[in-house]
C-alpha cells in the first residue's frame, strides 16, 4: 500500500486554476448528465423528421446508454493506462464531436450510430469528473467538492427536460445535441491545459477477455431493460437468448476478474472496502428512484394532463431548484462531521418516499402544474440530502488510490438503479393499465346507471364516451399505483443506509485522508 500512495501526487489547486478546473470539470459533467433525459421529451419529433419508427426511435437513447454502462467500469483502468487528464480530455473531446455528429444526423441509423460513439465517449466523464473534483480542491473541502459535484450530477438529468422541451419547442430537435459544443470546447481547452495527473500513465495491457465478458454481460442486461417491455420479456426469443448472455457473461467476467487475470480490467477487489460496497448498493437506490420518477412523472403530465415539453419540464425544473438551493448548506453540514450522514440520507430517502405517495394520492385527471408543486418540492429537498452526504461519506473513508474505483462503482450503481427502475415502473404502467381497465369494463355493463344516462343524452356515441372514459380513469390508476410503487421501493431500500460506515467527528478514515 505504501508503495502506492507514493505514485498519487497532490495536484490540489487554490485561486483561478481551482475555479477554472472545476468550472470545467462541471461544463463536462452537465454535458452527459443533459444529454442523460434531455433526448427523451425530443424523441416523437426526431422520430417524426427522420421517418422513424417508435423502436427505432428507443434505440437513440438504448444505443447510448448500453455504450456508456459498458465504459463506466472500465474509467480507473484508462485513467492509470492513459493519464486522467489525457483520458479525460480525449473523452470530452470525443463526446462532443459525436455530439455535433448528431445533431446533422439525416437519418435514424446515422442518429443511432452516433449516439453508440457518443456513449462510448460520455461513459467514463461523469465517474472522471467526480474523482478529479476530489483530487482538485484541499483535502479538507471534501464537502466542497462533491456539492460542486452533485450541481451537475443531480441537477443535469432533473433540467435536462426542461432545456429539451425548450430547444424542441423553439428550435428544433438537432440543438438538443448543438448544445454541447460551447462547454465541450471549453471543457477540453481547461483540462487539457491546466489539470494535473495524480499519477503518471502506466502501460497496463488491457484485459481482452475481460473487455469481452463486461460487454457481452453488461450490454446485455441493459438491452434486456430497455427492450423487455416492448418485446413482452421473456417470452420474446431473443430476450432470453440476452438473458442467457447476460449470466453467462457476468458470472464470467466477475470470475476472471478476481481469480483469472493478473491485470484485472476492473478491480472487484474495490469492494473490499466497506464504503465502495455500501455506498454502490446506495448509489443503486438513488438512481432507482432519482431515473425512475424522470421517467414516470413525465409521461403523466404530457400524456395525461396535456403539458406541453416545456411545462412538463419546468415541474421537474422545480425539484431541481430545490436540490441546487440546499446542496451547498447540506455540504457544509455534513462536512463538518457534527452530524451523522446517515442520518441526513434516512430524512432524505424518507422524504422522496412520502412525496411519491402523496403524489400517488392527488394522482387524477384534472391537476394542473401547482397542484404537483408539492409533491416536487418534497422531492427536491430529499433528493438534496441524499447525494452530497453520500458522496462524502464514500470518499473520506477510502485511500486516494480507490478514489477512482469508488467514483466509477457509484455512477454505474446510479445508471443500473436507474435502468432496473425505469423499466419495473413502466412494466407495471402497463400491466396496472390492463387491469384496471378490465376493472372498470366489466362494471360498464347495460344496466349501470351512469351508462344508462349517458345513452339518454347521447345515444349515438354513449358507448364510444364511455369506452375513451375507460381509458383515461384507467391509465390515472395505473400512474397513481406506479407512483405508489415508487413510494414504497424508496422505504424497501432506506435499510441500506445502515450498511455505510458511520462517519465519525474528529476521527479519520486512513492517515492520508483528513476528514473534515
Amino acid at each position: 500500500m505504501t508503495n502506492q500512495l507514493s505514485l498519487n501526487r497532490d495536484v490540489s489547486e487554490s485561486g483561478p486554476r481551482l475555479i477554472l478546473i472545476t468550472l470545467g470539470i462541471m461544463a463536462a459533467t452537465l454535458m452527459q448528465t443533459l444529454d442523460s433525459t434531455i433526448v427523451n421529451v425530443a424523441l416523437p419529433t426526431i422520430q417524426g423528421n427522420l421517418g422513424a419508427s417508435q423502436d427505432e426511435g428507443a434505440w437513440v437513447v438504448t444505443g447510448y446508454i448500453i455504450s456508456a454502462v459498458i465504459v463506466i467500469p472500465m474509467t480507473p483502468w484508462l485513467q492509470a493506462r492513459f493519464g486522467r487528464r489525457q483520458y479525460y480530455s480525449v473523452a470530452i473531446i470525443g463526446f462532443t464531436i459525436a455530439s455535433m455528429l448528431c445533431g446533422i444526423a439525416t437519418s435514424i441509423d446515422q442518429l443511432i450510430f452516433y449516439r453508440v460513439v457518443q456513449g462510448l465517449f460520455g461513459g467514463g466523464l461523469v465517474a472522471t469528473g467526480q474523482a478529479s473534483l476530489r483530487d482538485t480542491f484541499p483535502r479538507h473541502l471534501l464537502g466542497a467538492s462533491q456539492a460542486v459535484f452533485a450541481l451537475g450530477a443531480i441537477v443535469g438529468p432533473s433540467v435536462g427536460p426542461t432545456v429539451g422541451g425548450w430547444l424542441t419547442d423553439n428550435f428544433s430537435w438537432n440543438y438538443v445535441f448543438f448544445i454541447n459544443l460551447v462547454p465541450g470546447i471549453f471543457a477540453a481547452f481547461v483540462i487539457l491545459t491546466m489539470m494535473r495527473n495524480p499519477t503518471d500513465p502506466k502501460p497496463i495491457p488491457i484485459d481482452g477477455l475481460g473487455l469481452a465478458l463486461l460487454a457481452m454481460g453488461l450490454g446485455s442486461l441493459q438491452y434486456i431493460l430497455d427492450e423487455g417491455q416492448r418485446n413482452d420479456w421473456f417470452s420474446d426469443p431473443l430476450i432470453r437468448l440476452f438473458g442467457a448472455t447476460t449470466a453467462l457473461g457476468l458470472v464470467a467476467f466477475v470470475w476472471w476478474e478476481i481469480w483469472g487475470a493478473k491485470r484485472p480490467l476492473v478491480d472487484l477487489r474495490a469492494f473490499k472496502y466497506r464504503a465502495i460496497a455500501a455506498g454502490s448498493a446506495l448509489g443503486f437506490a438513488i438512481g432507482a428512484v432519482l431515473f425512475g420518477a424522470t421517467v414516470i412523472l413525465p409521461q403523466y403530465v404530457q400524456g395525461l394532463l396535456g403539458f406541453t415539453a416545456t411545462l412538463s419540464g419546468e415541474l421537474i425544473f422545480v425539484r431541481a431548484f430545490f436540490i441546487a438551493a440546499l446542496t451547498p448548506f447540506i455540504a457544509r453540514v455534513a462536512g463538518s462531521g457534527k452530524i451523522d450522514t446517515r442520518i441526513l440520507l434516512v430524512v432524505g430517502f424518507s422524504l422522496i418516499g412520502v412525496s411519491q405517495i402523496w403524489l400517488g394520492y392527488i394522482t387524477t385527471s384534472q391537476n394542473d402544474f401547482n397542484s404537483l408543486l408539492g409533491p416536487a418540492i418534497m422531492a427536491g429537498i430529499g433528493l438534496g440530502l441524499m447525494f452530497v452526504p453520500l458522496s462524502i461519506a464514500v470518499l473520506s473513508a477510502v485511500p486516494p488510490e480507490a478514489v477512482p474505483k469508488a467514483t466509477a462503482f457509484q455512477a454505474l450503481s446510479l445508471q443500473l438503479g436507474g435502468s432496473f427502475s425505469t423499466a419495473a415502473l413502466i412494466t407495471l404502467l402497463a400491466r396496472r393499465s390492463a387491469f384496471h381497465q378490465t376493472i372498470l369494463a366489466e362494471a360498464a355493463s347495460p344496466d349501470n346507471p351512469a351508462l344508462q344516462l349517458l345513452q339518454q343524452h347521447d345515444p349515438a356515441g354513449a358507448l364510444h364516451t364511455m369506452y375513451q372514459t375507460i381509458l383515461q380513469q384507467s391509465s390515472v390508476m395505473a400512474y397513481a399505483d406506479c407512483q405508489f410503487a415508487l413510494g414504497a421501493l424508496t422505504f424497501i431500500l432506506l435499510p441500506l443506509v445502515f450498511v455505510l460506515p458511520k462517519r465519525r467527528k474528529n476521527t479519520t478514515a486512513p492517515a492520508h485522508i483528513p476528514v473534515e
